[in-house]
Parts: C-alpha cells; structure tokens; sequence
C-alpha cells in the first residue's frame, strides 16, 4: 500500500503524512528533506556550482531517513535542514534533471520491501510513485499557509514578518508550479483537499476514511 501525499509548501504534508503513517502503522517517508539535505550539503560546501559539480558531489552523498530523523553523511541533520535558506535552494536543485532522478531511485529504493508507505513530496503521485494506491492533493490559500508558518516560527521563538513569509510561499509555489521537471499538479487520480479552516484531525479522518474505503474496509 503507497499513499501519496502531495502539495504546495505550507499545506500540512508532513503533520497529516506522519499522523497517517502511525495510524496506519506505515512508514513515513519525507522526501523534501532529502532535496533539502543536498542544499544543505551545497550551502555548507559554499560557492557556485555547475550541474557537473551537483553530480559529483551527490555521487559521495549519503541521505538516509530513520523515522522522522534525517541523516546526510551520518549527521543528524533534521533541525538544521528547516530554514528558510535551505528551502530556497532546496527548490532551485529540484529543478535539476539529475538530482531528482537520482533521489527518486533513492526514495523508490526506501520504500522496496515495506509493507505499507505514506510519502509526501511534491511529485510523488506523478513521478515517484505514479501507481500509488491512493494519492492526495492538499492544499490552502497562501495567506493559510503563511499564517501557518508564522505562528509556527513564532513558537519557537522567531519573528519573521507575516508579509514576507507570505512573498517567500508565493515565490515558492511560483518556482513549484512552473519548473520544467516534474512540476508541482495534480493527476485525474488526485483526491484534493483543501485545508484551509480544517483541523489537522479532520484532514488526516477524511484521508484515512479514503484509505480504508480502497482497501475494501
């Protein structure tokens, strides 16, 4: 069983994926980290790089996922890979044809021998997993996701303007949407859902209701 979960920065991927995936009894797979793995392997390297560099320095990366841990080359690197700075090149490398090629073979590989999967990206149901048994689209206005991610930053004691998180999503969903590579849409066989005003308990009830109405239960 492959559940995709797909969508915009901001929109709740990684809670409701998590939720899904423990009460489901899955694995979780979070593959925006691994693309922010690799920026911030470049941004600690430093300097400018041509696609040649890329290859070569993905070909002595190692990215694993333990649980909701992510370790690049043996460090564990899952706070640092959740700032602003790496989201911003993590979606600039995204749009190169070899890094996502070479970390789809490495998500697909991740997910060889487990019974049940619940991955969350931005092309999962279209590029990763095209015949994931259940694939879902979610999603929310700009101002949700930037209202989101303010209080979010807030809690853990940033003040970033509101306004400037809003730009920086609309940006993103801009650089998403329109990359050459596997942009950021929907399939036919998307189910979206809209999360804006819903509790996190309602989004992750609906998709399991949709999970376990596939499974015949």
């Amino acid at each position: 069983m492959i559940i995709a979960i797909d969508g915009p920065a901001g929109a709740g991927k990684s809670t409701v994926a998590k939720m899904i995936a423990e009460k489901l009894g899955c694995t979780y797979i979070d593959t925006g980290a691994m693309y922010r793995a690799v920026a911030l392997k470049l941004l600690k390297i430093g300097g400018k790089f041509t696609e040649e560099d890329i290859k070569k320095i993905l070909e002595n990366t190692d990215i694993k996922l333990k649980g909701q841990k992510v370790f690049l080359d043996g460090v564990d690197v899952s706070d640092e890979i959740r700032n602003e700075q790496v989201a911003k090149i993590a979606s600039t490398v995204a749009r190169l044809p070899y890094v996502r090629k070479k970390l789809v073979q490495m998500q697909r590989k991740i997910a060889e021998g487990e019974e049940c999967v619940v991955m969350e990206g931005r092309d999962i149901g279209t590029v990763v997993f095209p015949n994931a048994n259940v694939k879902i689209f979610l999603t929310a206005t700009p101002e949700e996701r930037a209202k989101r991610r303010y209080e979010e930053l807030k809690s853990k004691g940033f003040n970033i303007p509101y306004e400037h998180l809003l730009e920086k999503i609309k940006e993103r969903d801009k650089q998403d949407m329109e990359r050459e590579i596997a942009p950021l849409k929907p399939t036919k066989e998307h189910v979206i859902i809209d999360t804006t005003g819903k509790s996190i308990h309602e989004v992750v009830d609906n998709i399991i209701n949709i999970v376990n109405k596939k499974k015949g239960v």
